[in-house]
């Protein structure tokens, strides 16, 4: 962020301020800008920022993955052995019927 001293300065000087009230009130905007600027730059991301998340989540990927597939083997153990059930009922209760 670019914060313009020398303008800043001669706008306070022509509204009045004298030249010693200008200097410190520049000084301590400059202070202001300059703590704003590097609370900034602490938030950004840096490529091995990226890279790391890149990494994680395409462990993350391969994790997710692993366990669909587990649940998939899951879901038709548990259909196939649902529809023998349902099968032998529908058997029994006809049988039983005649």
């Amino acid at each position: 962020m670019t914060f313009d001293t020398l303008d800043y300065f001669e706008k306070l000087k022509n509204a009045g301020f004298t030249e010693e009230q200008a200097k410190v009130q520049v000084e301590a905007m400059q202070g202001v800008v300059r703590s704003y600027d590097e609370a900034r730059r602490k938030e950004l991301a840096a490529k091995g920022d990226i890279q790391d998340l890149r990494l994680e989540m395409k462990s993350m990927e391969m994790r997710l993955s692993e366990k669909i597939e587990a649940n998939k083997h899951e879901i038709l153990k548990w259909m196939v052995g649902t529809m023998v059930a349902q099968t032998a009922l529908i058997v029994a209760v006809i049988a039983f019927l005649w």
